[in-house]
C-alpha cells in the first residue's frame, strides 16, 4: 500500500469564513442600525474591507463577541 498524498485543503490552515452584514444580523439578533452604533461606541466589532466597496467579519470574532455576551450574563 504506498501513501497517499496530503491534499492542499488538509495542509492548509483553518480560513475564517467571511459573514456579511445580512449573516451578522441574523446570527447576533442585533439590526443594522444597533450594529454601526456599537462600532461607533466600540461595543461591537468593525469589519474587515474585503473589496473596493464590500466589508465583512470573521465568523470568530463574531462567535467570540456572543460568547462575551453570553459571558457577561451568567
Amino acid at each position: 500500500m504506498t501513501a497517499q498524498p496530503q491534499t492542499a485543503v488538509a495542509n492548509r490552515q483553518h480560513i475564517d469564513r467571511m459573514l456579511r452584514r445580512k449573516e451578522v444580523e441574523a446570527i447576533t439578533g442585533r439590526s443594522r442600525s444597533a450594529i454601526y452604533e456599537g462600532m461607533a461606541a466600540g461595543t461591537f466589532p468593525k469589519p474587515v474591507k474585503i473589496g473596493a466597496r464590500a466589508v465583512a467579519w470573521p465568523e470568530t470574532v463574531i462567535r467570540q463577541w456572543i460568547a462575551e455576551r453570553m459571558g457577561e450574563a451568567a
